[in-house]
């Protein structure tokens, strides 16, 4: 009885915790929208002086920022790996970026912003990593690794 009153209210704190899961989904497609239309607006085009233009750049601007408050008062955070381990299980490798002055499997580069509801994934990261970099020691072998390396 102990093991049902105990796995019940896991589940029910699941449920409140990732119920929104499939509709922060939906926002987050809708917020890249709003950053592919800013993003699409031309540097000259912004600096034109053009109050128009201006008034409805900054009122997507709004619209997005508010979005995203909303989506991180309900547990969605976004997650901005840049310089940061791989992660396979936050991030998707779209590429890799030869680059032998950092580790290998180093994120150097953000194509999407991933996103994450408590501790479950909602959307990875795209990034591309480092090749050719050393190899990424564990904490208790770098002093191994630096004596190989002066004989």
């Amino acid at each position: 009885m102990e093991n049902l009153r105990r796995r019940t209210q896991k589940d029910v704190k699941d449920a409140r915790e990732y119920s929104i899961a499939g509709f922060a989904r939906e926002m987050l497609a809708v917020a890249d929208n709003l950053r592919r239309a800013l993003d699409a607006v031309p540097a000259e085009a912004r600096n034109s002086g053009d109050k128009g233009l201006e008034t409805l750049i900054e009122g997507v601007e709004l619209t997005e920022r508010s979005m995203m408050q909303g989506l991180e008062k309900y547990g969605v955070k976004r997650l901005t790996p840049t310089n940061e381990k791989f992660d396979p299980n936050l991030h998707q490798a779209m590429f890799e970026i030869p680059n032998t002055e950092v580790p290998n499997n180093t994120v150097l580069q953000v194509v999407q912003d991933g996103f994450v509801i408590g501790e479950r994934c909602l959307r990875p990261a795209m990034v591309g990593v480092s090749k050719g970099g050393p190899k990424n020691v564990p904490a208790g072998d770098v002093g191994e690794e630096a004596d190989r390396a002066d004989n």
